[in-house]
């Protein structure tokens, strides 16, 4: 049966589920950028996703408490910037920290680093920033793991508490911890030890 590259869009977007956030770069290996471009309009236009910021779009989930569309997800939204711009970015410590729920704060901005140029992306949403600095963290081979890093290292050794270790393991299930283990081992030793006893928790 023939297929539209509308259709055959759509169903890559059904495919990832309510929540995934994209980039029309995400497609470019199977279509053209004007089909691209067009159908990501037309669908924008039928409510059937939104567009976040330029460029940059989700298939948006429900809250069935307050009856309309969810936000975004925006650490996926700043990675989703990032894997269009082909730039390495990790968190700044207080985003970090509101990503875990750690942090009572809500920030006016998202704070990444990042080794492209400095810049200011706004959305209904709030705020992402990116500010140019070399990378420490850019050695990691996972988001999750400079995630974790920079939160305990915003919070500082003295204020690792059980209660911070639960929430940071139920962010993720024990096979990310692992591969967050691994990917930590050349991290000061205290935060290393705190990954450790997550991961190795039950």
């Amino acid at each position: 049966m023939y297929k539209s590259v509308k259709d055959k869009i759509l169903s890559r977007i059904y495919g990832y589920g309510r929540g995934w956030v994209f980039s029309a770069n995400d497609f470019l290996v199977d279509f053209s950028r004007y089909e691209i471009d067009t159908t990501l309009k037309t669908l924008t236009d039928n409510g059937i996703i939104r567009r976040i910021c330029r460029g940059i779009y989700d298939f948006p989930q429900f809250s069935s408490i307050l009856k309309t569309q969810a936000a975004p997800d925006m650490n996926a939204v700043a990675q989703v910037i990032a894997r269009k711009f082909n730039w390495k970015i990790y968190p700044e410590g207080s985003t970090a920290l509101n990503y875990f729920g750690l942090s009572t704060q809500i920030p006016a901005k998202l704070i990444y680093i990042s080794n492209g140029p400095s810049r200011i992306f706004k959305t209904e949403f709030g705020e992402i920033k990116f500010k140019h600095s070399a990378l420490r963290e850019s050695h990691f081979k996972y988001v999750e793991s400079a995630l974790v890093v920079q939160a305990l290292r915003s919070l500082g050794q003295n204020l690792i508490t059980d209660d911070v270790l639960v929430r940071l393991k139920a962010k993720y299930n024990l096979a990310m911890w692992q591969k967050i283990k691994q990917d930590t081992k050349s991290v000061t030793g205290w935060i290393y030890a705190a990954i450790c006893k997550i991961a190795g928790e039950e």
